[in-house]
């Protein structure tokens, strides 16, 4: 049976113009082209120098892309993009759509815009209407589902201004694309890439009541990583790639490292 939950915490911001996908793909990190009606594609925008500020989901519709974003990130991605409007024919604006998540199954809600989550096909559908819609489960259902994943949170998960995008997967859950040509902090995220500097990975870890956010992970002495979102004795943590292969624990509770099927790690030499 399909879930469906409603995510207060998302906001959409409509751009509209003639250069709106342009526009926007010289700016983030993904090919904006692909967005089409019923596949979305998933980006971040990232400072001059390569590092995270925030990432949305971007769906087209007739005349205008829209942008599935953290309420708490809305703000600073509209200054952002209109600090680089320039002369570009693009407005952007905020719009009264709420965004929904579905997953196990196809979503049947009529009237809404809806598009696979491009991440993993086990993450489900996004889905945004103007009208309020019956819900047969809650966000905390769907937060749930996303760490059982393995998928990060941008919020809870990445530090804007910090974090290097292939830390936080999104290369290979599609975050990134390798042949559109330039974007706003391309050099440091092709670089990372190419010449083999990953040191750290936010990666899934189990244990029987994970600490809060932000709690120092340690192996023996040595802190290698904290932890980040978590729900129940799943959770989400950033962690040193040397100390993958060591009993690592965190609040005084001991933390298993699970590597899901999707991510790819270095090769030791």
């Amino acid at each position: 049976m399909t879930k469906l939950a409603l995510l207060p915490g998302r906001s959409v911001l409509a751009l509209t113009g003639a250069d709106r996908v342009g526009f926007l793909n010289g700016l983030v990190s993904n090919d904006v082209a692909q967005a089409v009606p019923g596949r979305a594609v998933w980006a971040a925008l990232l400072t001059p120098q390569g590092k995270y500020l925030a990432d949305f989901f971007i769906l087209a519709a007739p005349e205008r892309l829209l942008l599935d974003c953290a309420a708490s990130h809305a703000s600073l991605v509209s200054a952002r993009l209109a600090r680089y409007r320039l002369r570009a024919d693009v407005a952007i604006e905020a719009v009264p759509l709420a965004v929904h998540a579905a997953w196990d199954g196809a979503p049947d809600v009529p009237g809404s815009m809806a598009a696979p989550d491009p991440r993993l096909p086990d993450a489900g559908w996004r889905v945004l209407t103007s009208e309020p819609v019956a819900c047969n489960a809650e966000a905390d259902d769907f937060e749930s589902h996303r760490l059982s994943l393995g998928l990060p949170d941008g919020v809870q998960d990445l530090e804007p201004e910090k974090t290097v995008l292939l830390e936080a997967g999104f290369d290979e859950l599609g975050g990134v694309s390798w042949t559109k040509g330039c974007y706003m902090g391309q050099e440091l995220t092709a670089r990372t890439r190419y010449r083999g500097l990953l040191k750290r990975r936010l990666l899934p870890v189990h244990g029987p009541s994970l600490p809060p956010h932000g709690t120092p992970i340690a192996a023996g002495d040595r802190v290698v990583g904290d932890m980040r979102s978590s729900r129940g004795g799943v959770g989400l943590a950033l962690l040193r790639l040397d100390a993958l292969d060591q009993r690592l624990h965190a609040g005084g509770v001991a933390l298993d490292v699970i590597i899901p099927a999707w991510v790819r790690l270095p090769q030791p030499a």
